[in-house]
């Protein structure tokens, strides 16, 4: 049987790819990830291809910040959080580990962000899916990213706007069985 995790690129996706962990800019502070490969398992990437089509309807694009997330960079991350109520106990695992999760927004066609009040991963009540701490524009931009991923399949996590996933029971990801595809390097 092949491997659950499909590889995301832009050329065979549309997407535009931005992966905060492989940089220094995200809640750590340095990056998490040695290399900047997107993964998802292949019932997500599969609802991904649905959002890309949904998302240019209205001319737009989606922009991925996260995807497959190893468990080592969920321990990472799980220790670097300043609030770690946004952050899923690796002990338990979490979407990202499994590969059915995805952090992302829409950009237009220039591949500016549209406006949705907070920076992704954001730790703050202005996160909040519904937030009115917002304006009404990034009000309205986030309910038409939750219309794309919704109709794609996906569900939102209520206390950040940029989180997707699949819903259902989905194991956890082996990322020593990825080899080169791992977004880190073998220890």
């Amino acid at each position: 049987m092949p491997h659950p995790l499909v590889q995301v690129h832009p050329e065979t996706h549309g997407i535009v790819l931005d992966l905060a962990y492989a940089t220094a800019n995200n809640i750590a502070g340095r990056p998490i990830y040695d290399r900047a490969h997107c993964l998802l398992h292949r019932d997500a990437e599969a609802c991904l291809r649905k959002a890309v089509l949904l998302a240019a309807e209205s001319g737009l694009r989606l922009k991925i910040f996260d995807a497959f997330r190893p468990h080592e960079a969920q321990v990472l991350l799980w220790e670097s959080a300043p609030d770690q109520a946004y952050v899923a106990d690796p002990a338990i695992g979490s979407n990202h580990t499994r590969g059915t999760a995805v952090d992302l927004t829409l950009v237009d066609a220039q591949e500016a962000e549209l406006d949705m009040g907070t920076a992704f991963d954001d730790m703050s009540d202005a996160s909040h899916h519904f937030s009115e701490q917002v304006s009404a524009q990034a009000q309205a931009n986030r309910l038409l990213l939750l219309q794309v991923m919704e109709g794609a399949g996906f569900k939102h996590l209520p206390h950040e706007w940029w989180h997707y996933a699949l819903p259902g029971h989905y194991g956890l990801i082996d990322s020593a069985a990825l080899g080169d595809l791992s977004p880190m390097r073998p220890s």
